[in-house]
């Protein structure tokens, strides 16, 4: 006998959702207000959200918890209509980071269950399963599965790179082409993949929440686009108006390598970066169109998203960024929300103005306070590549 699928979840119904201090989670609110959702924000630091303009609106409350203590997730998600799962470790560590995901997805699941919430949405990773998928979208696909353990109807949208300004695959696209003329790269340089502009990805997980036929199932999303890897660096150089890069890919070259080299060049840290750079070998293309069919609507190009992150860059209104999440277990110390700042003074005795305008004629042709020849020859060598 068929079961009949739940009703849409219409406007006015009250949302949890956790994570709502990370990337995609800091976006989401405000859709969802818009929608004329009410929210329920789940999060271990709330203070974390008060630089969010939404923060004060009438309709959002908030939830402090965390995920290891069923008691505080069980409260969370008292009549919730629907729930968003929005939480995931980016942090490779081995087995333990994917066994800890397990075990949190399976808290929430229970208390899902328990409070009866109709439906429990998921945003994952393409990949096919198989002997070659990396760790990270294994436990993902882990993650999808340990939702549906208990019985609650999981919407799972999967998506491969998501362009946005602050998002973390961007950030390094962005940098790799800004700051390194020739790039050595793994053999992976050449797989497939289908980015989806992060607009998309949030009118999805908002639409899907009215269109009843989407619940329980699994759905591919992704952008119109299909390109290789390579591809997407040289739409990048084109974007910011920069040469073409020299991309030399190489089969010695591993995860871990990559991960800290990226670390190097790149502000995301290598721990983040080897998940995503592990990623790069397998192919991240929709399975079908499915999601267009249920949930239609325009969506943007690869070099329109792009175009449209730089464009917030450019304009200082990054809504959100890779680095705003909150601490998991098995992320580094840092991660909860400390900022260093390397801070050094000294006493000078000369007015502030006139300090200041010795400071400004330091390099150019006045020359630096020490071995000026050095710094000529590092220009040089900045010249000569470009």
């Amino acid at each position: 006998m068929l079961v009949p699928k739940p009703d849409a979840i219409n406007p006015g119904s009250l949302i949890l959702v956790t994570g709502a201090s990370g990337y995609v989670g800091g976006r989401l609110v405000p859709r969802l207000l818009e929608e004329g959702y009410r929210v329920r924000c789940f999060v271990r630091s709330p203070q974390k959200l008060d630089e969010y303009p939404w923060r004060s609106h009438s309709e959002v409350s908030v939830c402090e918890g965390d995920l290891s203590d069923p008691d505080t997730l069980i409260a969370a998600c008292q009549n919730v209509d629907a729930a968003y799962y929005l939480v995931h470790s980016m942090i490779s560590a081995g087995d333990e980071y994917a066994r800890r995901d397990r075990e949190l997805a399976s808290h929430f699941a229970r208390a899902a269950k328990q409070a009866n919430v109709r439906r429990v949405i998921y945003l994952g990773g393409l990949g096919e399963m198989g002997e070659g998928l990396s760790n990270h979208l294994r436990s993902r696909r882990e993650v999808e599965m340990v939702l549906r353990t208990d019985g609650v109807p999981t919407t799972v949208l999967r998506a491969a790179m998501i362009i946005g300004s602050g998002s973390a695959s961007f950030e390094i696209l962005r940098y790799l082409v800004d700051r390194l003329p020739v790039m050595v790269v793994p053999k992976w340089v050449e797989t497939m993949t289908q980015p989806i502009a992060i607009r998309d990805v949030l009118r999805y997980l908002v639409q899907c929440l009215r269109v009843a036929e989407t619940t329980d199932q699994t759905i591919d999303i992704g952008g119109p686009d299909i390109l290789t890897y390579r591809e997407m660096m040289n739409l990048m150089c084109d974007a910011i108006g920069l040469r073409r890069r020299k991309i030399i890919d190489v089969p010695v070259l591993t995860p871990r390598l990559s991960s800290r080299w990226i670390g190097l060049v790149t502000p995301v840290t290598s721990k983040i970066a080897r998940p995503l750079a592990e990623g790069l070998k397998n192919r991240t293309v929709c399975r079908n169109d499915q999601a267009q069919q249920w949930m239609p609507g325009p969506l943007r190009g690869a070099r329109e998203a792009v175009d449209a992150a730089l464009g917030k860059l450019q304009a200082g209104k990054i809504e959100t960024r890779w680095s705003t999440a909150g601490e998991l277990p098995g992320d580094p110390s840092w991660s909860g929300g400390t900022v260093f700042r390397d801070q050094r003074e000294t006493n000078v005795m000369a007015p502030p103005e006139a300090t200041f305008t010795a400071v400004c004629r330091i390099g150019g042709q006045h020359g630096y306070w020490g071995a000026d020849w050095l710094w000529q020859i590092r220009g040089w060598m900045d010249q000569m590549i470009g």
